[in-house]
């Protein structure tokens, strides 16, 4: 449980993390779409992690990169909100994990975004979560995840 005089940035740079610069979009759309207080987030892949999860990418790659994933998601959050505080609740995550046709263990590699955002917000951090395994990913990603969440007006 996070401690709630500690803002999520400040719980990040606890944590050893910085949050990145915003990836700029490989097509025609935008990096979220805000409706009231929900804001869907489009995918967000990595610049570091490539490759199959069975095949040449291992679990734990595969773990961080859907922590890294989750880290360009949240500086597409701050962007949009100005302030991680304003998070209200983290609705739902979706993982797309490239993955071999054998490969089953798309949930242990999806943990990676999950356990960040607990440990970032605590109880308003806990979410749905679906995480599916895909033939391939744009630019070979080994992890794609998007967003749903509620922020404060």
């Amino acid at each position: 449980m996070t401690n709630s005089n500690v803002t999520p940035e400040q719980r990040l740079q606890e944590l050893g993390f910085k949050l990145p610069d915003p990836r700029k979009a490989v097509g025609n759309y935008v990096g979220c779409v805000r409706t009231g207080n929900l804001i869907f987030t489009a995918g967000q892949g990595t610049n570091e992690y490539r490759g199959k999860l069975g095949e040449d990418v291992t679990i734990e790659v595969g773990y961080a990169a859907a922590r890294q994933c989750m880290l360009n998601l949240l500086t597409v959050v701050k962007q949009e909100v100005g302030d991680l505080s304003k998070v209200k609740r983290i609705v739902k995550i979706l993982g797309f994990v490239n993955s071999s046709p054998d490969f089953t263990d798309q949930p242990k590699v999806m943990n990676g975004a999950s356990d960040l955002l607990v440990e970032v917000f605590g109880e308003k951090g806990k979410h749905g979560r679906s995480a599916v395994g895909m033939a391939q990913l744009p630019l070979n990603n080994a992890v794609e995840v998007e967003m749903i969440l509620e922020v404060e007006e």
